[in-house]
């Protein structure tokens, strides 16, 4: 287990384990908004304990407490990058598992947190929603191993790629309908000491079921999404990789509320808000 790591666990009270994906109690973080300053918390039950700063750094408990439900709940990192799989589920669409992970970018600006309204460019006419796992990097992974990539894993958190089907068809990248403003809700929570490789992923579209399938039947793991990656990028702490959607997607209309909900994380929620073209 890296020193990093080991430091972390000591700080907040954490057992010491090789592989913090597969920990025995897992810990719930937030990244909050409370009269507009930024800070980081542990979650348990209702209430927020804030940290001296970010569960990536040395965190200590302030002492100081708050309701989840008197906060606004942010992307959960401040991510520097944002990496996306697709083809990774068969149900969806099937990738070869012996070649690469496709890959494909988001930007950090296409991110937003729990409960946010998404507005929608009034020129966008077919988009989706895409209910994920999200892999948190934990620390600088450069060339790492497949074996060893579980290490730089920190946790998870729910996700919705956001995509605009005409766009995607169209544009030279997917850069436009995959990373416009708002294309990218994550949260509410980052939990730590879950199995990413075992996790039911389940999207609702009001209130109904329309994906749910699980972690299991990912076509490229983490580990070897993360391997791949540091190969050609150096992956930071907070940044985050979306892992592929499963089963079918549909078009969304003003007013439609996404959930995607994995189990041990929560339920991320937001608002399809599409303006009158113009």
């Amino acid at each position: 287990m890296p020193f990093q790591r080991l430091v972390l666990a000591a700080a907040v009270g954490l057992p010491l384990l090789a592989a913090p994906a597969l920990a025995a109690d897992p810990v719930k973080y937030a990244r909050y908004s409370d009269g507009g300053a930024t800070a980081y918390g542990i979650v348990e039950g209702d209430v927020i304990h804030k940290l001296s700063g970010s569960p990536f750094e040395e965190p200590e408990r302030t002492g100081q407490r708050i309701s989840v439900d008197d906060v606004d709940l942010l992307p959960p990192t401040d991510a520097s990058k944002v990496f996306a799989v697709g083809m990774n589920f068969a149900s969806h669409f099937a990738s070869a598992p012996d070649a690469p992970p496709p890959l494909f970018l988001k930007l950090p600006t296409s991110l937003t947190g729990h409960q946010a309204d998404i507005m929608v460019p009034p020129d966008a006419q077919n988009l989706h929603f895409e209910g994920e796992l999200v892999i948190v990097i934990g620390e600088r992974a450069k060339e790492v191993s497949v074996d060893d990539a579980s290490h730089y894993i920190f946790g998870v958190t729910a996700g919705n790629d956001l995509t605009e089907r005409s766009w995607q068809g169209r544009d030279l990248q997917w850069m436009r309908a995959k990373a416009s403003d708002g294309f990218g809700p994550v949260g509410p929570y980052l939990v730590t000491g879950l199995d990413p490789n075992n996790l039911l992923l389940t999207t609702r579209l009001n209130d109904e079921i329309v994906q749910q399938e699980s972690t299991a039947n990912m076509i490229h793991s983490p580990a070897r999404v993360v391997s791949y990656l540091s190969h050609y990028f150096t992956l930071e702490p907070g940044d985050l990789i979306f892992m592929g959607t499963p089963g079918r997607t549909r078009a969304l209309a003003d007013g439609d509320v996404v959930t995607v909900t994995v189990d041990g994380v929560g339920t991320l929620s937001n608002r399809i808000r599409w303006p009158e073209a113009q």
